[in-house]
């Protein structure tokens, strides 16, 4: 697979505003904009290719978006730590959720290659880190958005294998998001009893501000 570029994310999706990332997971208000059915993500794109094909054929595919996705959490969190924003028990939660990532991108890895598939390349990110408020506001956004990926994903998996091991990856991003959304004082559940997943197209638009190259 081609290394992921901000050129590719274009491509897929057009750019997106900072702000629309934000509302994208309910990290500004509104969560409706998360909202697509499974059936909707179903569907092939109109070259009759599957949403996640850019990423590789199948269950491979999907795992390869998904490790795109992980690799950007693990980044964002490798900043945060560094940024010197954060001290003390915010600082060692952030830190024990970047490491968690970093595991999820391992076992993803691992997955692909057993598959006999090549692991996606990890693309070069760049996040803003301007105050602590406003970074804990995009790691909650982060966190919303990863587990409204895997959930967008779950009907389109074909090995129940791979299935396990992708909602273990998506129940801890969504106790993530819970943990966070609590710290900025947020529904743990902003959209109720049920979660709402997002599909592709929607993910890759919110994520292609923080691409570079």
């Amino acid at each position: 697979m081609d290394p992921v570029s901000r050129r590719k994310f274009i491509a897929v999706g057009g750019g997106t505003s900072l702000a629309a990332f934000l509302a994208a997971c309910g990290g500004g208000g509104s969560s409706s904009t998360m909202s697509s059915s499974t059936e909707e993500e179903t569907k092939p794109t109109g070259n009759g290719e599957s949403e996640t094909e850019q990423f590789g054929e199948g269950d491979i595919g999907i795992l390869n978006y998904a490790l795109t996705l992980e690799y950007l959490e693990t980044a964002f969190y490798e900043e945060v730590v560094k940024s010197g924003l954060f001290k003390g028990e915010e600082l060692a939660v952030l830190k024990k959720f970047g490491a968690e990532e970093a595991q999820h991108v391992a076992a993803l890895k691992g997955t692909v290659q057993k598959l006999g598939g090549k692991p996606a390349a990890m693309p070069k990110a760049e996040f803003p880190l301007k105050n602590a408020k406003s970074v804990a506001e995009l790691a909650g956004t982060v966190e919303n958005l990863g587990a409204a990926a895997y959930l967008g994903q779950a009907g389109n998996i074909e090995s129940p294998e791979v299935l396990a091991a992708a909602l273990s990856i998506h129940s801890v991003e969504a106790r993530h998001a819970a943990t966070l959304n609590t710290l900025l004082g947020l529904s743990i559940t902003p959209d109720g009893a049920f979660g709402k997943p997002a599909d592709v197209q929607t993910v890759l638009k919110s994520v292609e501000p923080f691409i570079v190259g």
